[in-house]
This record gives structure tokens, sequence and C-alpha cells, in this order.
């Protein structure tokens, strides 16, 4: 009886399967309002497709932010206040999960700046895990509608060159500040000297997006491909986006930091003496 049922079930999902597919491959599509070389302007200079927020209009990538801001802080309340409490010594899931988050940004800070790498592992945790989960934001598909009543898929907070410049440029001066602590005015010109530091950092968060979300679109414009390779496309570019850029912004940030930070070596003192 259960093996008639199983095979009953696995009928009815295929004929549905098939139904879909043959739905998807012989209704007309939608027309296209626009080019692809309009899709990919507008993915770099945001023209057109904005949406109003209080008032004004802005590119979706603010609504994205602001929305994964307000939702990160508020699981930052409720982790702190109702799970870390609970933690113990024989760890769950979730606590082992968090333990090797955080376990990750602190071996990496110590490893790159051994003389003081605590403010350093709270950075780099904050920017990679920031950088990872709003890179990922654009696969929840959120829905916005935009100035002109056209319902739009909000993107990545960091798909916009505003926030990858913020991103870029606060690790820039996270830099600046711990030199200066560290090693005052010898600390500040170590920093100072990498003066590009905070332009690659910024472009090289923007291109990597940039160029998951052209890969992606130019995939979804060609017809014989826009069945089922756009899902896979979209889910792994952004997947490895996320990972790598987490990943290099935070050890360019630690490397750095563990430069301007460095205590003079003895010889150094000597021969200033």
């Amino acid at each position: 009886m259960k093996g008639k049922t199983k095979k009953l079930y696995l009928l009815v999902l295929a004929v549905i399967s098939i139904a879909l597919l043959a739905g998807s491959l012989l209704t007309p599509g939608m027309a296209k309002h626009e080019s692809i070389q309009e899709a990919m302007k507008d993915a770099v200079l945001h023209e057109s497709n904005r949406i109003a927020l209080f008032g004004m209009e802005v590119n979706p990538a603010l609504l994205s932010d602001l929305i994964l801001v307000g939702t990160l802080l508020l699981a930052a309340v409720m982790i702190r206040l109702f799970v870390i409490p609970k933690f113990r010594d024989k760890p769950g899931r979730f606590q082992l999960l968090l333990e090797a988050w955080v376990g990750l940004f602190t071996g990496m800070a110590k490893e790159n700046s051994p003389h003081r790498n605590q403010a350093l592992g709270g950075y780099i945790f904050f920017a990679g895990s920031w950088i990872f989960i709003s890179t990922c934001f654009e696969l929840l598909g959120i829905q916005g509608v935009t100035t002109e009543g056209a319902s739009i898929s909000l993107p990545a907070p960091l798909s916009d060159i505003n926030g990858a410049i913020a991103m870029g440029v606060m690790s820039f001066l996270f830099i600046l500040i711990g030199g200066i602590v560290a090693n005052g005015a010898r600390g500040a010109g170590s920093a100072l000297k990498e003066f590009s530091l905070p332009i690659s950092m910024s472009f090289r968060l923007f291109g990597a997006l940039l160029s998951g979300l052209m890969v992606t679109e130019l995939v979804y414009y060609t017809i014989s491909l826009s069945i089922l390779l756009p899902v896979f496309v979209g889910i792994m570019f952004t997947l490895i986006h996320a990972v790598i850029q987490a990943y290099v912004l935070t050890m360019l940030t630690s490397v750095f930091y563990g430069e301007v930070t460095e205590p003079p070596h003895p010889k150094a003192k000597a021969e200033h003496a």
C-alpha cells in the first residue's frame, strides 16, 4: 500500500512538473520595456527604477539597507538578551555556529595583528558579517514599488556605489585611527601612505557585486536560457561573491591594521634616540 502511494505521489509530481515546464515554454514572454544596455546602465547609475522614501526618490538599495540594518540590530539584541545568557559548557548547534563565526574573525585578527587585536576582531566581525549577509539579501526577493508603479526586487545594499564607498572609507578610517592610537604620528603616516586603499576597497566591493548582477541580467535576457539557469547562476554568483568579498575586505583590513599598529623595533628606537 505504501509503495502504491509513493508511486502515485511521484506520478502526480512528475505531471505537475511537466505541465509547468510546458507552460513556461509555450506561454509568450512579457514584452521587454528596456534593452539590455539600459538595464546595465541602470545597474550602475540607478537613473530609473527609483522608489519613494520619506518624500524623496532614492535608490532601492537604500531601502534594502534600512531593512537589513533594522533586522540585524533587532536580531543582535534578541541574541544578546535571550540566547547568550543560556550558553552552556556543552554547546548546542546555534551556540557552536555563533562561536565558530566569531572565532573565525578573532583568529584572523590575532594572526595578522598580534599586538592589538581586540578592537580589530570586533570590527572585522562586523564588516565581514555585514558584507556576507547584505550580499545574500537579494536572494530573499523582497519586492518594492518604483515611482512609476512597477514592481522590482530590492537589490543588495552594496550594489549601490555609495554603500561600497562608505564601507571602504570606514575600513580605512578604522586603520588610520588604530595607527594613531598605537604609534601616534608614525602610525598615521604609515596609514596615509596607503592613500589608495579606500578606493581599492570600495571599487572591489562594487565591481564584484556589479559583475554578478550583469551576468545574471545577461542570462535572464537570453530566452533560451531563461527557464532554470538564471536561478542557479544568480544563487551561485551571489554566494561566491558574498564569501570572497567578505574574506578579502576583512583580510586587507586586518593586515594593514597589523602593520600600522606594530610597535617600533628596538633597532629603530635606538637609531631614533
